[in-house]
């Protein structure tokens, strides 16, 4: 048995990430409160949070699946 809290944990952070994201660019969108490169900067940010999240996560189903 693995115990796979801390990924959970990994998980629970990237969804709270991915909802603030999702209401800056919704309050941007409609208040023009946030500039257009600002906007950017986060959803470059977003992505690079993910890539290696998602890779983790791939690696631990390989293992799960052996």
């Amino acid at each position: 048995h693995v115990d796979l809290s801390p990924v959970r944990e990994l998980v629970s952070l990237q969804r709270r990430c991915s909802n603030n994201l999702n209401q800056v660019a919704i309050q941007a969108n409609t208040y023009g409160a946030i500039y257009p490169e600002e906007l950017a900067a986060l959803q470059r940010d977003y992505a690079a949070l993910w890539g290696p999240l998602s890779d983790l996560l791939k690696q631990l189903s390989a293992l799960i699946e052996l």
